[in-house]
C-alpha cells in the first residue's frame, strides 16, 4: 500500500504507540485519523505534529466500546478524505491486577475490558469494511500482546481478551480477503506511561530490567518500535494476513541462554 496520500484510522492515539504511528504515517504523508476517548488536549496535539510532519489529520472523539462512536469515526474519515485505506485498532483497555490475585477480578472487569479490546477492534473493522471493499483494498492492523500467546500481562483478563483478539485477527482475514488483510501486533515490554502508570514507577523500572536481562535481545520495545511494524503491515506485507507479529525481543522463546565468562 503506498501511504502517501492514504486515510488511516488509528484509534488511541492521543499518546504511547497509537501516537507513534500517527506520526510515522505523517512522515510517510499520510492522513490519519485521530482518536481518543477522554484525552482531547492531547489528541489535538498529536494532530498538530501530524501536520507539521507532512501529513494530513483530523481529530474525532470516540469510545470504541460504542458502535455508533466506531461508526462515526468511519464516517469522518470518508467525509473529510473519500476513502479508508487502513485501520490500526490500538486502543486498550486493562485492570493491574496479579494473576494469582482472582477475588480481584470479577465479571464486570472482563466485560469492560472485552468490550474495548475485543468487541471494540471488531465494531471498528465493521464500520471500516464497506469503505475498503469498494475501493478494492484496505489493511487492518490490531494491536495485541504477547499476553495474549503466553497468557502473561497486566492481568488475566486482559491476556483473555488478547488471546480473543488474536483468534477474531484470523476470522476475518478469512472472512474478508482479497480486498481486506487483517493482521495483529504482539508486542511484549513497552516503554511508557501506561505501564508506568499501571505497575507504579518503581515496578516498571524492576520488570523492565528483568525483561531486558532475561530476553534474547537484551531489549525492551518503544512506542516507535511498535509502530514501524504496524505500520509496516500496512504498506510493505502485500501478501500477509491473518498473521500476529511478535515484537517482543524473543521473549516468546524463553530465557536468553546465559553468556560464557570471558
Amino acid at each position: 500500500m503506498e501511504l502517501k496520500n492514504a486515510v488511516v484510522i488509528v484509534t488511541g492515539s492521543s499518546s504511547g504507540v497509537g501516537a507513534a504511528c500517527a506520526m510515522l504515517l505523517a512522515k510517510k504523508g499520510g492522513r490519519v485519523v485521530i482518536n481518543y476517548s477522554s484525552s482531547k488536549t492531547e489528541a489535538e496535539a498529536v494532530a498538530e505534529q501530524v501536520i507539521k510532519a507532512g501529513g494530513d489529520a483530523i481529530v474525532v472523539q470516540g469510545n470504541v466500546a460504542i458502535d455508533a462512536d466506531c461508526r462515526r469515526m468511519a464516517q469522518a474519515a470518508l467525509q473529510k478524505w473519500g476513502r479508508i485505506d487502513g485501520l490500526i485498532n490500538n486502543a486498550g483497555k486493562t485492570k493491574f491486577v496479579d494473576h494469582h490475585k482472582l477475588e480481584e477480578l470479577d465479571a464486570q472487569d472482563f466485560i469492560d475490558i472485552y468490550s474495548v479490546n475485543v468487541i471494540g477492534a471488531f465494531q471498528m473493522v465493521r464500520a471500516c469494511a464497506e469503505a475498503m471493499r469498494k475501493q478494492g483494498r484496505g489493511a487492518v492492523v490490531n494491536m495485541s500482546s504477547i499476553a495474549g500467546l503466553m497468557g502473561n500481562g497486566s492481568s488475566v483478563a486482559y491476556s483473555a481478551s488478547k488471546g480473543a483478539l488474536n483468534t477474531m485477527t484470523k476470522s476475518l482475514a478469512r472472512a474478508l480477503g482479497p480486498e481486506i488483510r487483517v493482521n495483529a501486533v504482539c508486542p511484549g515490554f513497552i516503554e511508557g506511561r501506561w505501564l508506568k502508570e499501571g505497575l507504579g514507577a518503581e515496578r516498571y523500572e524492576k520488570y523492565r530490567q528483568q525483561y531486558i536481562d532475561s530476553t534474547p535481545l537484551h531489549a525492551s520495545a518503544t512506542p516507535d518500535d511498535v509502530a514501524g511494524v504496524a505500520v509496516w503491515l500496512l504498506e510493505g506485507a502485500g501478501l500477509v494476513t491473518g498473521e500476529t507479529i511478535l515484537v517482543d525481543s524473543g521473549m516468546h522463546l524463553g530465557a536468553a541462554p546465559l553468556q560464557p565468562k570471558k
